[in-house]
């Protein structure tokens, strides 16, 4: 990870103290040069302000009027624009007051004014009403943005290096104040170091066709196109992962970070826009936070805290105080934060993996348990966060909840799979930690308070009962059953991956030997875990981390960051620990007594869990090529032309990739079982 005590990493310091790019030293003109420049129409009020490179041709400037303190690179060479068009390098038809200009860049056809800039080598100014920055700028750092609740208390100090643990620690942490106060000042630091009257169109950067760009600093191969307004901001292009913001846009006090598009008369306000995100199509967004890879089209939201992989495609779609990550929302997907009475108060929480259907509704404040379906509109205020990988319908006026069934869902496992697919950031160094895994320690904690919390419904409630009620949502006998079978199912095919993995490619001697490879490496785990916003932690590593935050051990953005990684990066080691005080407590033994036949008795749930859920994924597969599935083909013909066109368009169900590999999974879980059960025969 980049450091982020002290600069941007984006704009190196002479960016942002106006030294120049160039090597050399700049000279005053000569009398010869004024006069070639001011028989091509250029004038300033006094030649001795501005300041040339050995080299500089006068030839190269033409129409330009100059002020305040000026510096100007060397002009050779050509620039290149789309449609494979070239120009000369140079500057033409503009006024330029108190900028530094690199070498070969091309300004043409400024309107108004470029005032108070840092213009780097090759940069590409051409069509725009105004560049300028006014007094003192942050450039969008330090920005307070009121996310989840519109009356405000989790307000996120936004800054460039803003990443989405860092900002789920500031709005759900509040019960720490001494943390948010440390990490505001960090902030704050942060924000005062890259404070300056003078701003930066970084290398390479091409705003073509702008209008109004005031106190906005842009970076390294960005491109600002056809842009209506930019205001105290950042664009935190790279080379390697270039910002584009394109014809219509409207941004004030915001932050775009690398790879991220914003485009097609898009609106934002206080905002943070994360690397890998695109905003487009007439979306419109106010107080909110994006992190990576997230989209927003056609759609508006407020006070929204977007972590990773939060989508939205439709118009109709209001998505209102509330935390949401690898959400997919539906068409017409709409949400109520007040009730009329204190004000726009409330909010919600919509985790993990969660999608909404058309139409659907949530009255706040309401939190939905991960990687769960939204369907209808629900009135009541409901909490389902121990019920994960469920069915929320409306039937009625009632909330339906159907728990477990979408662990059998194809949809949700393509969903897992597509994310990693999907990560659209090419920056070297990506801001946010995201874990993509379906089943973790964070969801199976909940499965396993989800099969209590419905073993104790049942016994509360009567083996009789038709329905039983829970946190506002209704659930039906037959579904309590289901639900807590399809959990069971979860957690031995957890626990198997972890112990498969843990004993792989291992030879053992003696049963000492086994017992030695199972015991965890640290203690850290084994307890609760969260979600921060796209990676999962133990709470008691963040607990730590905060506790650091707090005396001082942590005082920089920097060591937060690295605290973040470290945390990340033992996933797997903290991952075996939370397992094995699973299994332990499932065997009812410590892991010094674990015998070789307990392994094989986890290993054979574990296969049996694997194939049987594999089965239903495989009959929902299935259900995508029935009769019902095929309506709409084949119009102009009988049942053997829409079979036919069916299968052109759709294939069949055997030539399905997804299928093949639920098949080939089968088999290959099999045998590795069957591969760990041999070894642990040997040790009987």
């Amino acid at each position: 990870m980049a450091s982020e005590s002290g600069s941007n990493s984006r704009f190196p310091k002479s960016s942002q103290n106006g030294a120049p790019s160039h090597k050399g030293r700049f000279r005053s003109l000569s009398a010869e040069e004024i006069v070639k420049l001011t028989s091509q129409g250029c004038g300033c009020d006094d030649w001795a302000n501005v300041r040339v490179a050995e080299g500089f041709d006068a030839e190269k400037v033409k129409s330009t009027c100059f002020s305040g303190n000026v510096k100007l690179g060397v002009f050779e060479g050509d620039v290149f624009f789309c449609g494979g068009v070239k120009k000369p390098a140079g500057i033409s038809n503009a006024t330029i007051h108190n900028c530094t200009i690199g070498n070969n860049v091309y300004i043409n056809q400024i309107r108004n004014y470029i005032a108070n800039y840092r213009i780097e080598d090759d940069a590409i100014i051409e069509n725009l009403d105004l560049l300028a920055v006014e007094g003192q700028s942050s450039f969008g750092n330090g920005t307070e943005v009121t996310v989840v609740n519109e009356a405000g208390g989790r307000e996120i100090p936004i800054y460039d290096h803003l990443s989405a643990h860092t900002a789920y620690i500031i709005a759900f942490y509040r019960h720490r104040p001494k943390v948010i106060e440390n990490l505001r000042k960090m902030i704050a630091a942060y924000t005062a170091s890259v404070s300056s009257s003078m701003g930066v169109v970084a290398k390479g950067a091409k705003l073509i066709n702008c209008r109004i760009i005031k106190n906005v600093k842009v970076g390294p191969a960005a491109v600002l196109e056809g842009v209506n307004r930019l205001e105290n901001g950042s664009v935190n292009s790279c080379p390697e992962d270039p910002v584009y913001i394109g014809p219509g846009v409207f941004a004030e006090d915001f932050i775009a970070c690398s790879g991220s598009k914003i485009t097609d008369g898009t609106i934002i306000c206080e905002c943070f826009v994360g690397q890998g995100t695109v905003l487009a199509k007439q979306y419109s967004a106010e107080n909110s936070v994006y992190f990576a890879n997230c989209g927003g089209f056609h759609g508006e939201a407020c006070s929204v805290f977007a972590g990773p992989y939060t989508v939205t495609h439709h118009k109709s779609t209001l998505l209102i105080a509330g935390l949401f990550s690898f959400l997919n929302a539906g068409s017409g997907t709409n949400q109520s934060n007040h009730m009329y009475k204190l004000g726009p108060a409330h909010q919600g929480i919509i985790e993990r993996g969660s999608k909404t259907a058309s139409d659907s509704y949530i009255l706040w404040p309401a939190k939905v348990g991960a990687f769960t379906v939204v369907m209808g509109r629900h009135y009541k205020n409901s909490d389902t966060s121990d019920l994960p990988f469920s069915y929320l319908i409306e039937h009625e006026d009632e909330s339906i909840l159907v728990p477990g069934v979408n662990l059998r869902s194809v949809g949700t496992i393509r969903d897992a799979r597509k994310w990693l697919k999907r990560d659209r950031r090419k920056d070297p160094v990506k801001l946010d930690y995201i874990n993509f895994k379906l089943l973790s320690p964070y969801t199976i904690q909940k499965m396993l308070n989800g099969c209590q919390l419905l073993t104790d419904l049942k016994a509360t409630s009567g083996e009789t009962s038709d329905y039983f009620t829970y946190h506002s949502v209704k659930i039906k006998s037959s579904s309590l059953d289901k639900g807590i079978k399809f959990y069971q199912i979860g957690i031995d095919k957890f626990l198997g991956n972890c112990l498969i993995k843990r004993l792989e490619n291992k030879q053992f001697k003696s049963v000492d030997e086994l017992r030695a490879a199972l015991s965890p490496e640290t203690n850290i785990g084994a307890g609760k875990w969260v979600d921060l916003a796209g990676m999962f932690a133990p709470e008691q590593a963040v607990q730590k981390m905060l506790d650091n935050i707090e005396n001082g051990t942590i005082s920089t953005l920097e060591q937060m960051t690295e605290a973040f990684r470290s945390m990340h990066n033992e996933y797997h080691r903290y991952e075996w620990a939370w397992a094995e005080n699973v299994l332990q407590q499932c065997l009812g033994k410590t892991v010094d007594k674990i015998t070789a036949d307990d392994i094989i008795e986890l290993v054979t749930k574990w296969k049996t869990a694997v194939v049987e859920l594999d089965n239903m994924l495989y009959a929902d597969a299935k259900k995508e090529f029935a009769a019902t599935a095929q309506i709409g083909y084949g119009l102009d013909g009988d049942k053997k032309t829409r079979e036919a066109d069916f299968k052109q368009v759709r294939g069949t169900l055997e030539e399905n990739s997804f299928v093949s590999e639920i098949q080939k999974h089968i088999i290959e879980k099999t045998k590795l079982g069957d591969e760990l059960i041999s070894r642990m025969e040997r040790l009987r």
